[in-house]
């Protein structure tokens, strides 16, 4: 089953939150919203993908204090701030902190609408690059410890008879032993090995993902439609046909 998208807003004045919910709903992403971080923190679930759409100013816990402890928690769900009063040092503090954004109040409908799906994009492929790390960790967890020792001594370049040489075993020893590792972690050749091995060494946010792991990622936690909606599409379209018609006449002047 597929994993719905969420999009938390927090935000303390009622008449921003219910905006946001109607803009969101248009384009049918499912909205939580909450009027303080206290409150956010209670009724957040990091189980799918999301991302929070963050005031800056609120009673008790401001936004930038929440966007700290959640990254002081391991938290990874993308933020974009959302301020009346945002300043230069404000907003490189919220980037620094890893923020997608910091958009002024009032925010515009597309540029909101762009940038969630942006970091709902950003959350799948976190969340598949930690599924992929953890099930490689399980695969080479599954390794006898001679398998866990020629794998390492493969990927530094040794040959079999070297590597026999080394841990006092014969050369087909060690092709068994190659071979038996290679079927447990899917790896068709001995630098798929040494890919997977050095992968299963970085964390698993620092992995990167091929265009085919990303799809892998939207299938299983797909929500948006493969082109992301638009807002005032009234207005983008009498925009386009406004330049077709200024093209059209600057066409004819020159002829």
């Amino acid at each position: 089953m597929k994993a719905e998208a969420t999009v938390f807003v927090v935000d303390d004045d009622p008449l921003v939150r219910r905006s946001l919910e109607r803009l969101l709903g248009s384009v049918n992403l499912p909205v939580r919203s909450f009027s303080m971080a206290r409150e956010f923190r209670e009724g957040y679930d990091p189980t799918g993908p999301s991302c929070i759409v963050l005031d800056v100013r609120m009673p008790g816990m401001s936004g930038m204090e929440l966007q700290k402890q959640l990254t002081a928690e391991g938290v990874t769900t993308p933020i974009i701030f959302i301020s009346g009063h945002g300043d230069i040092s404000m907003v490189a503090d919220a980037m620094r902190g890893g923020a997608i954004d910091f958009l002024e109040k009032p925010v515009s409908p597309q540029r909101l609408l762009d940038r969630v799906q942006d970091a709902l994009t950003q959350d799948r492929e976190n969340r598949c690059s930690h599924a992929e790390h953890d099930a490689l960790a399980a695969r080479l967890a599954s390794l006898s410890p001679r398998e866990h020792e020629v794998v390492d001594l493969v990927v530094t370049g040794m040959t079999n008879k070297d590597i026999a040489t080394k841990l006092g075993v014969s050369s087909q020893a060690v092709d068994a032993h190659r071979m038996k590792a290679m079927r447990k972690l899917g790896a068709d050749s001995v630098a798929a090995l040494a890919r997977l091995v050095v992968e299963s060494r970085l964390p698993a946010g620092a992995r990167f993902l091929s265009r085919t792991h990303a799809r892998a990622c939207e299938k299983g936690f797909s929500h948006e439609q493969e082109n992301p909606p638009k807002a005032d599409s009234h207005e983008h379209m009498r925009a386009r046909r406004d330049s077709r018609t200024s093209t059209s006449n600057d066409s004819r002047t020159s002829n």
